[in-house]
């Protein structure tokens, strides 16, 4: 087709425009780097990303999955070495880490003049804020429950979850029966364990820290991890392979029927509900509390800026996790509890029997332990220590002192 001059230089100035707006979409183009690996949790982010693409077309997110294990090790390579990603996920317990390192941008003009502030109450921000300025928008939660087999407690005429420790180690023993390979309490000893051992010593009454300093209270711990570890050593409620369980063992357990009851989070739910059927198989409830406290962890998850290029953009994305429609895609994908309470009054939310424990839990919850070290620590010296115990190569005094002494040597 010959065209005129005239449409020659028309075409030329839309193929011009086009590569202006070309090379406008690629100046805010955003990378967001994460710790998401199921894939539930790829189906929410997913979502999210076409959400977001719907409501701002002149911006694409591109996303990175990190393995957990390898996340702060590669955002410390970034800061040190340079290539820091636009956006990342800031979890409460890692955020005195990154702040530390210097990983994350002050958001606080932004936050302070967002219409969805106000969904957000202000323990939702303290995992997220340090000395007054803020810099991660709180998505979502993990909020801590028990899930449990409701056809075992009925065929055992148990009438209700246990609402204390002692209702806990009493159920147990009704429900565990080694001959048909049923236990009543699948404990996650392998990796991730250490915050079930945390959250007992604290039950128990024991700090972790106070003004700075490590505050375990030594007698206290010993209690509770000799009752923990006695789960399985003495009272034989847990699988034998409980040492070496982590999140995938535990799961596997309960789906299969191995187990009665495990301890976790929301995040669990879709994964679960696919394979056992809500309200008749399973039920959920809050974790049971302890002598000395009743202890559930709220752990707020959210997203920050990493580098100062492109904030507008980027904040943007990280704000449109608070919106309601973006936060219900997630925990309709995954479970994960939304954070703000706009999301929080959905009907798909508040019309759900099984999401009542959650609410409950809301109402006491705690934010995880974070201080400059926590996750090390936890990791490092809490989950291997808690190991041996169960293994008998440590006594739960000697696993306290290690505790102790990992704890004071993290804090220097």
């Amino acid at each position: 087709m010959h065209l005129s001059k005239r449409e020659f230089l028309a075409a030329s100035a839309v193929l011009a425009l086009a590569a202006g707006l070309r090379s406008a979409n690629a100046a805010t183009a955003i990378n967001y780097w994460h710790h998401f690996a199921s894939q539930s949790e790829m189906a929410g982010l997913a979502k999210i990303i076409q959400l977001f693409a719907a409501a701002n077309p002149d911006i694409s997110v591109t996303q990175e999955s990190i393995p957990n294990s390898e996340y702060m090790a590669k955002v410390s390579s970034a800061v040190v070495a340079g290539g820091r990603p636009d956006t990342g996920m800031v979890i409460a317990e890692r955020f005195a880490d990154l702040t530390a390192m210097g990983a994350l941008v002050d958001i606080s003009e932004h936050v302070n003049t967002w219409q969805g502030k106000a969904n957000l109450p202000d323990n939702r921000w303290t995992g997220m804020s340090n000395e007054g300025a803020i810099y991660a928008v709180p998505a979502y939660a993990f909020v801590d429950w028990m899930y449990y087999r409701k056809d075992y407690f009925d065929e055992a005429g148990i009438s209700a979850p246990p609402k204390t420790f002692d209702e806990f180690l009493s159920v147990c023993r009704k429900l565990t029966d080694p001959s048909k390979n049923r236990y009543a309490f699948g404990m996650r000893g392998g990796a991730g364990g250490f915050k079930y051992v945390i959250d007992v010593m604290e039950a128990f009454g024991s700090p972790l820290v106070k003004d700075g300093q490590a505050a375990i209270d030594k007698p206290a711990a010993i209690e509770a991890i000799t009752f923990y570890a006695d789960l399985f050593r003495k009272e034989k409620v847990a699988p034998p392979s409980t040492p070496n369980d982590s999140y995938r063992q535990i799961m596997e357990g309960f789906r299969t029927g191995q187990t009665a009851m495990i301890w976790h989070h929301t995040g669990s739910l879709i994964e679960i509900s696919a394979a056992l059927k809500p309200g008749e198989q399973f039920a959920t409830a809050p974790m049971p509390a302890g002598p000395k406290a009743h202890i559930a962890r709220v752990a707020y998850a959210g997203n920050g800026i990493f580098k100062e290029d492109n904030v507008e953009a980027a904040w943007k994305w990280i704000s449109f996790w608070g919106e309601t429609d973006a936060a219900i895609a997630l925990l309709e994908a995954t479970g994960y509890f939304p954070a703000s309470t706009a999301a929080l009054k959905d009907q798909r939310i508040t019309g759900n029997p099984i999401y009542a424990a959650a609410t409950q839990t809301l109402e006491f919850g705690r934010l995880p332990n974070s201080f400059v070290g926590a996750a090390g620590w936890s990791e490092n010296v809490v989950n291997p220590t808690f190991q041996a115990v169960l293994t008998g190569q440590l006594t739960p005094e000697q696993a306290v002192d290690r505790m102790i002494e990992g704890l004071e040597a993290a804090l220097r």
